[in-house]
């Protein structure tokens, strides 16, 4: 599965804050803002810090997206035969 942060992006926007101000007054490294900018993983710790900055749940900050290829998703599931 894919995460995107789009969220957060916007949610920047209409507070009028930058990318480093979120950096400054959360606390997180540079090297998180990068993956946040790249919608790669980042620990929990940095989300909770980013939504404590934010007043906001990570909800409102950031999407989990299905994968793109759906043959991975879909199993299809073959009961075990009985023997007798």
């Amino acid at each position: 599965m894919k995460v995107s942060y789009k969220k957060l992006w916007k949610l920047l926007i209409d507070r009028n804050m930058k990318k480093t101000d979120l950096r400054l007054q959360s606390g997180i490294s540079s090297t998180s803002l990068a993956k946040l900018g790249k919608d790669e993983n980042v620990s929990m710790d940095v989300l909770k810090k980013i939504c404590k900055t934010l007043d906001c749940n990570i909800g409102d900050i950031m999407d989990i997206l299905p994968d793109e290829n759906k043959e991975n998703t879909k199993k299809t599931l073959i009961a075990p035969s009985k023997r007798t």
